[in-house]
């Protein structure tokens, strides 16, 4: 199955309330909640932040970790509305925006999530070459097109389920802290100047941008659909009681995991400050540049750290980023696509720009590159931050719940700091767009910013402007006051048999559907060889057959007073089932459905993907098994 509408109303429903937390106590209890925030804090040190930190590092030594500090303390904040979301209301983000703002504004929101996972994809496919082609030589260009290849490693990583998908996740972590921690240890930098870097200060209109940059990079968009659909995968008891023990074991596993990846960057800022700024080479702002010179100050083993980790951060963000974008295409378009075709879609959309500025503009604007990416994660996190707020404050849906005044103040304060610094970053950008002499740069720019504007004060003034807040918010099924039925009489029932037998269930079935003037049309695709190539011209042995077998069912059911005919299709499959109920002005197909799975699946579950897909009538569907 390719494409389907999503009719459970679960997020990430293969895997949701898949890890039973109800045995054990203690200590054992909390280790079973403790793995979502992993996933979310891979998030927090992928490539994206390496080049960003880099930047940071080098150009203005220990000054931003500040920026560091701050942007993981509004992760800890942000990332606990997300999980508490989706704990106690059961539904993602993105799930609680569909059902809360119109149409337009939901698609336009969709786009936005999309433009966000497209470019912290773009920063995984750049991080994953870049370190690829440091450890092993590879030009860049192969190094891009190596990535696709874990579209495969995701789905043998999804079959083995979600514990062992987070412990893979918890490795990789474990792998890029280790790197980091010895390349401190070797740089030995002073403690004491490190210390200064907490105080908040910014020089330049380059630090802002720079700290735009890491902030982009390390609260992300997508990491707040991500939260809120991962500690679904949590069963837990659904008491106000156990609500309340689920929100703070996820509280915790936030704390020790984001913590942890605030001191990875924090890690690398260190050692690009210590190593390249303590040392005048202030210049180094790309990866590439870093890696070449870190065997002059910390030894040869540096830089196969460097690249190791390098390629573990660009690894275990690339898995949460595809599920992310499950999640969102999910939740806005109720819409459910198979991981490893929705993968090669967001992996495309990252690939293409990316080889694009290495074919045009050569591989030395590739960091460039890496640094826009987190710029543009930087500038869509109002439009997740803001409805996640307005849902957690909601006493209607939350009860409970509902986040107090002094968490509600300060996640305003944070959304009004991100959004502040986004305001003077555009304006920054813009100058040289608005004073050149080009009118229609002016015009786009000017109207994306009216545009973005528009949208935001909207969002935030939703729940005031209008105070029906949409009866079905978070609700599963519409109130129906009388139940009005118009059932069907179904004059002609075609029915697509492929002779096993399981014929007679299925003709069972149909015969059950209708009445005592029903027509009955027996189908039947004939795929012989000469079948394929004469198509109703064929005239073989196994066409022959085919055509006596639909015949003697006819005159059976003839026999016990149905009327009946029969139809035999030739070559396609789905093609020929579509035309034949067409051309018989059937009103119901009955067909069998296999149970296929894996890669049967995907050869054999094509033929009823597409005939439900191009006919209008009903269809039933019979669960049968295939002769052994």
């Amino acid at each position: 199955m390719i494409i389907e509408k999503q009719t459970s109303g679960r997020s990430l429903s293969e895997v949701h309330g898949s890890i039973d937390t109800g045995n054990g106590q203690g200590w054992r209890k909390m280790l079973s909640f403790l793995g979502p925030a992993y996933l979310i804090s891979v998030g927090y040190m992928d490539p994206g932040n390496w080049a960003t930190d880099i930047q940071g590092g080098s150009q203005f030594g220990y000054s931003l970790i500040w920026v560091l500090l701050m942007s993981n303390l509004m992760a800890l904040l942000l990332q606990g509305l997300s999980a508490r979301l989706g704990i106690v209301q059961g539904r993602d983000l993105a799930q609680a925006n569909r059902e809360s703002y119109p149409r337009l504004v939901n698609y336009t929101l969709y786009i936005l999530a999309e433009i966000a996972i497209a470019a912290c994809d773009l920063a995984e496919v750049l991080g994953m070459a870049i370190g690829i082609q440091l450890l092993t030589g590879l030009p860049l260009i192969w190094g891009v097109s190596i990535t696709v290849l874990d579209t495969f490693l995701l789905l043998y990583l999804q079959r083995l389920g979600m514990r062992k998908m987070e412990a893979f996740i918890i490795t990789l972590v474990g792998i890029i802290a280790i790197a980091f921690l010895i390349q401190i240890w070797m740089a030995k930098p002073a403690i004491s100047e490190i210390a200064t870097g907490f105080i908040p200060k910014i020089q330049s209109k380059e630090a802002l941008y720079i700290a735009i940059g890491i902030i982009g990079a390390t609260v992300m968009p997508h990491n707040l659909y991500l939260h809120s659909s991962l500690v679904q995968t949590r069963k837990f008891d659904r008491t106000p009681g156990g609500i309340k023990q689920a929100i703070k074991f996820n509280r915790v596993d936030s704390a020790i995991a984001l913590n942890m990846a605030f001191l990875v960057n924090t890690a690398i800022l260190v050692v690009a400050g210590t190593v390249f700024f303590k040392t005048g080479n202030s210049q180094v702002a790309e990866i590439h540049e870093a890696y070449r010179l870190l065997p002059s100050f910390l030894g040869n083993f540096a830089p196969i750290l460097f690249a190791v980790a390098l390629i573990a951060a660009g690894q275990s963000s690339t898995i949460t980023g595809t599920l992310a974008g499950q999640i969102v295409m999910e939740g806005y378009l109720n819409l459910r696509i198979n991981p490893w075709l929705r993968r090669l879609i967001t992996r495309s959309l990252a690939i293409i720009p990316a080889v694009l500025v290495i074919l045009l503009m050569g591989p030395e604007k590739v960091d460039a590159l890496l640094v826009l990416s987190q710029v543009i994660l930087s500038l869509q996190l109002g439009f997740a931050i803001v409805p996640l707020i307005h849902f957690v404050s909601d006493r209607e849906k939350m009860g409970k719940f509902t986040i107090n005044l002094p968490t509600k103040i300060l996640s305003w304060l944070i959304a009004g700091v991100l959004l502040w610094l986004n305001i003077q970053m555009l304006a920054g950008q813009s100058e040289e767009v608005f004073m050149g002499p080009s009118l229609w740069p002016k015009l786009a720019v000017g109207s994306l910013g009216i545009l973005f504007t528009g949208l935001l004060l909207y969002l935030v003034a939703e729940p005031t402007l209008r105070r029906r807040r949409i009866a079905a918010s978070f609700k599963i099924h519409p109130e129906m006051e009388n139940l009005s039925l118009d059932i069907p009489k179904y004059n002609i029932i075609a029915i697509a048999l492929d002779f096993t037998e399981n014929d007679g269930k299925l003709i069972s079935y149909a015969v059950g559907q209708g009445h005592k003037g029903s027509k009955f049309v027996l189908l039947h695709i004939v795929e012989s060889a000469s079948a394929n190539l004469w198509g109703n011209q064929s005239a073989d042995y196994e066409t022959r057959k085919d055509h006596d077998q639909l015949s003697g069912y006819v005159e059976q059911l003839k026999k016990i007073g149905y009327q009946a005919t029969s139809m035999l299709g030739f070559r396609n499959r789905s093609r020929e089932i579509v035309r034949l109920v067409t051309e018989s002005k059937a009103d119901l197909l009955v067909v069998g459905a296999h149970g296929h799975t894996g890669i049967k699946d995907l050869i054999y579950g094509e033929t009823v993907n597409t005939v439900r897909h191009e006919l209008t009538i009903p269809i039933l569907m019979v669960s049968i098994k295939e002769p052994s």
